[in-house]
Parts: C-alpha cells; structure tokens; sequence
C-alpha cells in the first residue's frame, strides 16, 4: 500500500507541472482546421513547394516557387472537387542564369519572390545576386546579377551588388520592392515603374462599363420620348391651359432627369479615368 509520503509527492509534482505549463505554455485558439490542397508527389507535375502567393486578382490562380528545381510554376487549387493543375511559368529545372523566354529562362535557387498588381513576379534569386522579374512574355534582370560575389553597392540598378542571402517584398504605396539583404543586415528599396504599380481594374471595370451602358442607354431614351412626345403635346397649348401646363412640367421633370443622367455619367468617367 502506498505511503501517504508517495500522493503528497504525486500532487506537488502536478502543481508545479500545472503552474509551469500555464505560465510558459501554448494557448491553442479553436475554430481552426488543416487540410492539404496540394500534394506534390501526387500532382501533375511532381513540384517541392518553398513558396506560393496568388497571382494577381482578377486570376484565381497561384505562382508556386519550387526553389529545389530553380523554377516556378502557375497552380489552381481547387475549391470543391475540381482536380489540380499545375503549369510551368519561368525556369526549365536546372539551375543558370539565362533571361529570355519563359520555357528557357534559368534561376539558381531564388529564395523569394512577389507579385504586383499587373501578375508581374519579381525574383530574389539567391545565388545569382539579382532580382529577375517575370511577366507574360519572358524573363528580365532588373538589379544586381553583374559581380561574382556579395555586396552592398546601392545606385542605378545595373550597378548594384547584393549578397547571397536576400528576400523581398511588394509594397504598393511605395510602388517598389523592400529587400531585407540578410547576409549585409540590411533593408534595401528598390523603385519600380509607375505602371508597375498601377492597380488592374478587373471586374469592377466589367460592372462599371456595364452600368455606365445602362445609364447611357436610359439618357438617350428619355432625350427621345422627349423629342417624340413634344409635338402631340404643343397642339394644347391652346384648348386647355391647365393641361398645357402639366404636360409642360412633365416636359421639364424629363429634361432635368435627363441632365443628372448625363451628368452622373461624366462624373463616373472623371472617376474611372482617376482611379
């Protein structure tokens, strides 16, 4: 039989477990789950995933950086039940540093990338010390890649030298590119076109031109009715005051309605051209 020496033992043992995990302890948050959407054994394409980002709205699709392979590919991740395809975007699998096409543009183990509003991807590649970018019609370099080793050099983009540890990011209100330079310790900019950053209309552009048509095509009939109806409304100018006057205020109600409509117009493609 044990001692009552023994439970004393057992219970400070449990208090002082207790307190030490609820000072220092993980607080799990409920109302979370997991579930793999890609598995890169299993794709289309057999991919070791470092990195993926969403392309660029209105797209719904993905870029996906195998940093192994030195390439990148384009994914759609299914919502329901639809199966997942991936397609080769930039880089062939070996590692090299050849701007160019798509299919035969090479990287050497890039470390992180971005994308801009335009799906434009830009490239921390790692081991050539240069920032690539990719767009639609093939691979560019667009700073550093000239010297064979690590460094600092800030100035035109041509001219500048990063070292072999690097990362970056998209910042829009800046319109450019954050480097966090780990190997110099320090955080770089570099500055992008204005195009580059100009934010794509997609969608909303779709549903704004399909209400300005809506709208336009409400201002020319009434500029119509108005021209139609105003000849059968003249005749009674004389006969009936009372109905000539009304039908005069209706006239004018339509023709002030008219100008908001045209005025709405102009003030939402002053607002188009804006943004």
């Amino acid at each position: 039989m044990a001692s009552p020496v023994f439970f004393s033992v057992i219970f400070l043992m449990f208090v002082l477990f207790h307190q030490i995990t609820a000072q220092g302890g993980v607080i799990f948050e409920d109302g979370y789950t997991v579930s793999t959407v890609l598995d890169g054994d299993k794709s289309n394409v057999k991919v070791n995933p470092h990195s993926i980002l969403h392309q660029s709205p209105p797209s719904d699709a993905f870029v996906l950086l195998d940093s192994v392979a030195s390439t990148f590919y384009t994914v759609s991740l299914p919502t329901t039940s639809n199966e997942t395809v991936i397609k080769s975007l930039a880089g062939n699998g070996k590692p090299g540093f050849i701007d160019g096409d798509l299919a035969s543009a090479r990287f050497n183990k890039p470390r992180s990338f971005a994308v801009d509003f335009n799906g434009n991807v830009y490239v921390a590649d790692m081991l050539n010390r240069a920032v690539r970018k990719i767009t639609k019609t093939g691979v560019t370099t667009i700073a550093g890649g000239n010297s064979q080793n690590s460094g600092r050099t800030d100035g035109p983009a041509r001219d500048a030298s990063f070292s072999n540890n690097f990362e970056l990011t998209f910042i829009p209100q800046r319109c450019a590119l954050m480097v966090s330079d780990h190997g110099n310790r320090l955080i770089r900019q570099i500055n992008l076109k204005a195009a580059d950053c100009k934010r794509q209309s997609g969608s909303v552009l779709g549903t704004t031109s399909a209400w300005l048509l809506g709208l336009g095509l409400s201002c020319l009939l009434s500029l119509i009715l108005g021209f139609v109806i105003r000849p059968y409304v003249i005749p009674y100018g004389g006969s009936d005051p009372r109905h000539s006057s009304s039908w005069t205020q209706c006239l004018m109600s339509l023709e002030k309605q008219t100008l908001m409509l045209c005025s709405g117009i102009r003030s939402v493609l002053a607002k188009s051209t804006v943004c």
